[in-house]
């Protein structure tokens, strides 16, 4: 059994809970491939089987072949357009109900109407934040697959509530900033695994923040702060010049 807990285990290989059920597999059909090689190293880094192609026509002969969990499309694609995709997505039995993220760079509200009206489920105007995109990611998967996506993760008395939220230490609870709660979900999903200060600020934060390093240092502070009280063990290891990670043995204490 992993170190971690979850209510529903998804993960899978060295380091992660083991469990029958697969990850979540998720379908990014965009055409800049550097956006498309971005969002495969995030949702990868979370814990998805990711597929990437860059033409509406090679995402249809991949659903063809595959039906995903959730498919991540951009409006504008050469081949067949996404709205064209998700428009025959919505016509199909078999994909009616596949979760559909639509990328665009059209911000106007008649075109989000229009998007929505397709059947997209969700709507993300460029240039978006990676970190709420991947809770879109998350918060879509929950409501469509919850026995895919664990809503709660634990160690030891030290439970994180996706869903709702909250965090809880015993019988108290803990009280997190945003920040912070996305800080400590990211280290508690892969304990063990040491992250620096960059790869956190590009889980976190996100890779367009403008945020020194250091931020990462008062950020963790905090949650150390939060988390521990007097005589309480303290989740949160520190690697002298590697980083920082959540205490794989912290749940055998």
């Amino acid at each position: 059994m992993s170190e971690i807990q979850t209510s529903v285990e998804t993960r899978t290989g060295a380091g992660r809970g083991l469990s029958a059920t697969p990850a979540p597999r998720i379908l990014v059909v965009e055409d800049e491939a550097a956006l498309s090689l971005l969002l495969a190293y995030n949702l990868e880094a979370e814990g998805f089987v990711v597929d990437r192609v860059e033409r509406g026509d090679e995402a249809e002969i991949r659903l063809s072949e595959v039906i995903p969990d959730l498919i991540i499309l951009d409006w504008m694609l050469p081949g067949v357009s996404g709205l064209e995709i998700c428009r025959r997505l919505r016509a199909r039995e078999v994909t009616r109900t596949l979760p559909v993220i639509m990328l665009t760079a059209r911000g106007e509200e008649s075109e989000r109407v229009r998007g929505l009206s397709i059947g997209a489920d969700d709507y993300v105007v460029k240039p978006f934040s990676v970190p709420e995109l991947m809770a879109r990611v998350r918060a879509l998967l929950r409501r469509a697959r919850p026995d895919r996506v664990a809503g709660v993760l634990s160690a030891g008395d030290l439970e994180l509530d996706r869903q709702n939220w909250r965090v809880h230490r015993g019988s108290r609870d803990v009280h997190l900033g945003p920040t912070e709660f996305r800080l400590l979900e990211h280290l508690m999903e892969k304990p063990g695994r040491v992250f620096s200060r960059a790869q956190l600020l590009d889980s976190v934060w996100g890779l367009s923040a403008e945020i020194d390093e250091r931020t990462v240092d008062v950020h963790v502070g905090r949650l150390r702060k939060a988390l521990s009280n007097t005589g309480e063990r303290d989740p949160i290891r520190t690697v002298r010049g590697a980083g920082y990670s959540f205490d794989e043995t912290f749940s055998k204490a």
